[in-house]
Formats: C-alpha cells, sequence, structure tokens
C-alpha cells in the first residue's frame, strides 16, 4: 500500500514537471512572437497601464528630459523597467492617481513622479540623483 502511494507520487511529479516544461516553452514562444508578455505583480501591472495610455509632459518635466537628455528611447525604458515606489506614491486620489517611478538609465538614477488618469498618463516631475 504504502508502494503504491509512492509510485502514484512519482507519476504525478514526472507528470507534473513535463506539463511545467511545456508551458514555460509556450508560453515564452508565443509572447516572443506576439510581443505580448504577462504582467502579475503589481509593479509591472500598474507601469503597463501608464503606457497604454496616451503621454503628455508637464512643462517642468519636458524641460528637465531637455536637460537631462533623455529621449522618448530612455522614458519608454524607464517606463517598463523601473520599479514604482508605493509607499511615496498617491494611490487613493481621484481622479487622477500618482505614481513614483525610479529606474536607472544609461548610469544614471531617475524618478520619475506620473499621474495616472482614465484616459490619459502625464508626467508632472523629473528627478535625477
Amino acid at each position: 500500500m504504502n508502494m503504491d502511494f509512492i509510485k502514484r507520487l512519482g507519476f504525478f511529479l514526472v507528470g507534473l514537471s513535463i506539463g511545467i516544461v511545456f508551458l514555460t516553452f509556450f508560453m515564452k514562444k508565443k509572447s516572443q512572437e506576439t510581443g505580448v508578455y504577462f504582467c502579475y505583480l503589481p509593479d509591472c501591472r500598474t507601469l503597463k497601464d501608464i503606457r497604454s495610455k496616451s503621454m503628455y509632459y508637464s512643462d517642468e518635466a519636458k524641460q528637465k528630459l531637455k536637460e537631462f537628455e533623455l529621449d522618448s528611447i530612455g522614458i519608454t525604458y524607464i517606463l517598463t523597467e523601473g520599479d514604482v515606489d508605493f509607499s511615496k506614491s498617491d494611490t487613493k486620489s481621484v481622479p487622477c492617481k500618482t505614481y513614483i517611478v525610479e529606474s536607472e538609465y544609461k548610469e544614471q538614477d531617475y524618478i520619475f513622479t506620473v499621474r495616472n488618469c482614465r484616459e490619459k498618463a502625464s508626467i508632472e516631475k523629473v528627478e535625477r540623483q
């Protein structure tokens, strides 16, 4: 009886392992083909939501972006690879939530203050440390 359980557990684990490998391979290939990747963590979901909207810039942000020589590639990188500091962000404000996004780009640390509204997102402030 005990041996039957161990045998069944072994078959289960082998099947589970094969299934996980297949699923990982399939999802990775699918995401490479379509350019879509799956976001499950809060940082990733928040940044994806920000990037999916029309982007606007405050006058102060435009000036700082020009001063720091940050182009659209740098902004996209920061809004893709950055970390959202939820402790400093105002996630309860209505109608627009304000997020603090921190990231390193070209060996510089940047902090973006982003207002995320229902229809649009705007970078309000850009800082470099």
